[in-house]
């Protein structure tokens, strides 16, 4: 029997699988369809084999890294969510991807990369934390640009900057986006009836993020939350697909979500204090780096961390026993 292929995607919180749109609407695929996949969560994107994340690496040895092709492949491997949908239906599910990738996406990466306060206190913050050092210094500083650019190719504007009148252009797009969602969904538990498809694995992917992230300027989660069905859709999938994942969120909402004074958070507060610290001596280090008053050889990193656990995906069980 052949191995499973490898998924590598970014590690999850907020209760979520993974904090990134894109490995959500694989990892949601990969359940809806049963794929026994061996599933990496890390939080480094240099540790792929395609250097971003997500990533599928067959047993072939080929890498895949966006979503429509790891959802191709998986279609070949005879794990397909949309097996049972009509012509019609599929015709339908490819107009609304096609829609959320026009009216949707673009909002996405506004609200998460392009907002000042949401981009400075959870973006990047999220990913200055979790990412190994040096790469939290530089790396995502590089994805915002990279988010902006792809913005700019999405909107066909290279000239595109960030800006009020903007912002009210891709929200407004967001919202009629997410109320055609709506509509389609109605009452339904999932898009097509009582079995989820790759409809059901993007609109996850890109509504999940924004109804569970914390971010300051909270508009696109406030009309998300006024769609009780789409908000429901959502925490549906959770419970159902990525239970533990919200297990997890529950019993560490106390200590991570800070909600009284400072005394009841003292170790949250010294933490930070402590990476405030090393987020200077790193500055320190980069700037000597640059400039040349400090040279240094080169580590390979592999040699220097273990590799994550490996963790099988593709059925209710498997999520649950390999997701520790």
């Amino acid at each position: 029997m052949a191995a499973p292929d490898e998924l590598f995607c970014w590690e999850g919180d907020w209760g979520l699988p993974s904090v990134s749109t894109d490995c959500l609407v694989v990892l949601a695929y990969a359940q809806f369809a049963g794929a026994p996949l061996k599933l990496r969560k890390i939080s480094n994107p240099w540790r792929s084999p395609g250097g971003s994340l997500p990533a599928l690496r067959t047993n072939q040895k080929d890498t895949l890294s966006r979503p429509s092709d790891i959802i191709i492949h998986l279609r070949k491997q005879k794990y397909n969510a949309d097996y049972d949908l009509s012509a019609k239906e599929g015709a339908d599910s490819l107009a609304f991807i096609s829609l959320m990738e026009e009216k949707l996406a673009p909002a996405l990466i506004y609200t998460f990369w392009i907002e000042p306060k949401n981009y400075v206190d959870v973006t990047r913050r999220w990913y200055a934390e979790h990412m190994p050092f040096p790469l939290n210094f530089f790396l995502p500083g590089r994805m915002q640009r990279q988010q902006l650019e792809k913005l700019r190719l999405l909107r066909g504007d290279e000239s595109l900057e960030a800006g009020e009148e903007l912002e009210k252009e891709l929200y407004r797009d967001a919202a009629e986006c997410m109320n055609l969602l709506s509509q389609r969904l109605g009452s339904h538990k999932f898009f097509f009836g009582d079995s989820p498809s790759s409809l059901d694995a993007y609109v996850f992917g890109q509504l999940a993020p924004i109804l569970k992230s914390k971010l300051p300027n909270g508009k696109l989660q406030q009309h998300l939350k006024s769609l009780d069905n789409l908000t429901n859709f959502c925490t549906n999938i959770l419970l159902l697909y990525f239970p533990r994942d919200g297990r997890e969120s529950s019993s560490q909402k106390t200590s991570s979500q800070p909600e009284g004074g400072d005394f009841d958070h003292v170790p949250n507060k010294r933490r930070k204090q402590f990476l405030s610290a090393l987020v200077a001596l790193g500055a320190m280090l980069s700037y000597a780096l640059l400039t040349g008053m400090v040279s240094i050889q080169h580590v390979q990193q592999e040699a220097l961390e273990e590799p994550p656990d490996l963790q099988p995906i593709g059925s209710h069980d498997h999520e649950e026993e390999g997701d520790g």
